[in-house]
């Protein structure tokens, strides 16, 4: 019956879009290669984002000044910031009372290609990432490449990234949320760290998703038997 079940489950994917954050597959070979689900682009003045209750893109907010994201954003599927990826940035770092920001693995995606519109899957490659800690929370950045990029694919861990570009994401993300004239907004890059230490973030990451989301494809089963049982 299990097996009958997952069929339907997976069928019913063909007719209905599937939940960019909960209904698409990280991919078979995650955390090595990982489909991540783009929100925004370079060309974006406007910062979007997933609205996780429906699924659909939604506004965040109008960019009010200069800060463009340098590369292809957005998150992993079927991840989850929690207790582990906490647990891990705490150990890296020494700090403590570090909490999840309980939002889906951020993911910045580099290639040479001119991608003009997010809303879109994309297979790319970790090659390292930002430790960032954001008021207090775990809001680790996956710097990744564009499978098959002609240009940047040639790049394996973020030793390989040229320095201006590791320079340009992390002014992005210290300064996209603050605005002149205001207090600055609590975020902090403590490291920059290679390929290893990225795929472990996603692994936790992974990890921390199944903690509190569980599997769908089990529970459907599961509650499946259990009507059929009163039968």
């Amino acid at each position: 019956m299990e097996s009958a079940l997952r069929n339907l489950y997976n069928k019913l994917g063909l007719r209905y879009q599937s939940h960019p954050w909960h209904g698409v597959n990280i991919g078979d070979n995650a955390p090595n290669e990982v489909m991540s689900f783009i929100e925004m682009t370079p060309s974006d003045s406007v910062k979007y984002e997933i609205d996780k209750e429906s699924g659909y893109i939604k506004v965040d907010r109008p960019q009010k000044f200069s800060n463009i994201v340098p590369a292809l954003y957005g998150f992993l599927p079927q991840t989850y910031c929690s207790d582990e990826v906490a647990e891990y940035c705490m150990q890296q770092t020494g700090k403590n009372n570090i909490l999840g920001d309980n939002d889906p693995l951020d993911i910045c995606v580099l290639t040479e290609r001119n991608i003009t519109h997010g809303n879109i899957i994309v297979p790319a490659i970790p090659i390292g990432g930002f430790r960032m800690i954001d008021g207090g929370e775990a809001d680790d950045k996956i710097i990744a490449v564009l499978k098959g990029d002609e240009v940047y694919e040639e790049w394996k861990d973020i030793q390989d990234c040229p320095e201006s570009i590791v320079k340009r994401l992390k002014h992005y993300f210290l300064t996209y949320k603050g605005i002149p004239g205001e207090a600055e907004p609590k975020v902090e890059i403590t490291d920059v760290y290679g390929r290893e230490e990225a795929l472990e973030v996603i692994k936790r990451s992974r990890s921390d998703y199944k903690t509190h989301f569980g599997e769908i494809e089990k529970e459907l089963s599961q509650a499946t038997k259990d009507v059929m049982s009163l039968k």
